[in-house]
């Protein structure tokens, strides 16, 4: 399936006839589809290669050490979580993958660091705590760009989102989904689910098998080429937006099986707001048609519930 795709450069040009038709594109293709390709996205090609790099190293440690990495008590939320141990929610079976999350470095004295644990560092892989920090920086910068032009389409201030994920919740996630050595009792590695965040952004895994799930009710692939990330809106702009954005369900099925001994990588980073920001629906989201859906609750309460549904926190 071939995904809109949006270009970050018309967004950021200065033209305000290319900022609207942006806008309007990406807004559209966000009721619709809830998926858009990035063109000119702003992280750079030979950082994405770096972190792929390092990552790939990372995971190829032995499993004692990895689970040096693991911390009790933090949800999953830094460090290394190991195989199996998440799953979707409403299903019990474990997804086929092991994963290492960080988080948002608080450099500018706000309290609210005080809020957020620590990242793990991992001594075994030169230069991989250098290369999530600057890979997380570009993310949350094109991330916030990509929110600008939704709030605009949402008929708010372009800058409504800003000092909601300034010093927000993000996490960046490195995944590995592991060779398949025997065969599997499902053909999918990571379960249907949608994401929790306000939008998510993918650089392209080393391997096919992100699947979307269409008005059509059909499974349908979605790749995008090396030079186009892929962003798609998650629960919680689905909340504040009472459905008009669409959070996407998606899933991660396995390969052939000729591709069985391979690994797949896989980088997305979930772009949250500060714990404190309302998920209230949007007034001018409500109507006659379109009841409001879901109660008044916070990012931070939001995340807590859904983090114990998906088997992280208990």
């Amino acid at each position: 399936m071939s995904i809109p795709v949006v270009d970050l450069a018309d967004f950021l040009s200065g033209d305000p006839v290319l900022k609207s038709a942006f806008v309007e594109r990406l807004g559209k293709a966000y009721e619709e589809v809830g998926f858009v390709a990035l063109k000119n996205h702003g992280v750079p090609d030979e950082l994405i290669a770096h972190i792929y790099e390092y990552v790939q190293q990372f995971f190829s440690l032995p499993l004692e050490q990895k689970l040096k990495y693991e911390i009790p008590g933090l949800a999953g939320q830094r460090g290394y979580t190991s195989f199996g141990r998440e799953h979707a929610k409403g299903s019990e079976a474990p997804d086929l993958k092991e994963f290492f999350q960080y988080g948002q470095n608080v450099e500018d004295g706000d309290p609210i660091k005080s809020e957020y644990p620590e990242n793990v560092k991992v001594a075994e892989v030169e230069n991989f705590n250098e290369t999530l920090y600057q890979a997380y920086k570009s993310f949350e910068k094109s991330g916030t760009a990509m929110l600008q032009a939704i709030a605009l389409y949402l008929g708010l201030d372009e800058h409504y989102f800003d000092d909601y994920v300034h010093n927000g919740n993000s996490i960046l996630r490195c995944i590995h989904y592991p060779p398949i050595t025997v065969e599997p009792k499902s053909a999918i590695r990571a379960e249907q689910h949608e994401d929790i965040n306000l939008i998510t952004l993918l650089v392209g895994a080393s391997a096919d098998g992100l699947e979307i799930l269409t008005k059509q009710n059909e499974w349908v692939g979605v790749t995008s080429l090396p030079e186009q990330i892929v962003v798609n809106v998650g629960d919680m702009l689905q909340r504040f937006t009472n459905n008009k954005l669409r959070s996407t369900t998606h899933r991660v099925v396995n390969p052939k099986r000729e591709h069985w001994h391979t690994s797949r990588f896989s980088m997305p980073f979930f772009l949250h707001p500060k714990s404190s920001m309302s998920l209230a629906c949007l007034e001018s989201c409500i109507d006659e048609a379109h009841p409001k859906a879901y109660p008044e609750a916070t990012a931070g309460d939001y995340l807590d519930e859904r983090l114990r549904e998906i088997g992280l926190k208990k």
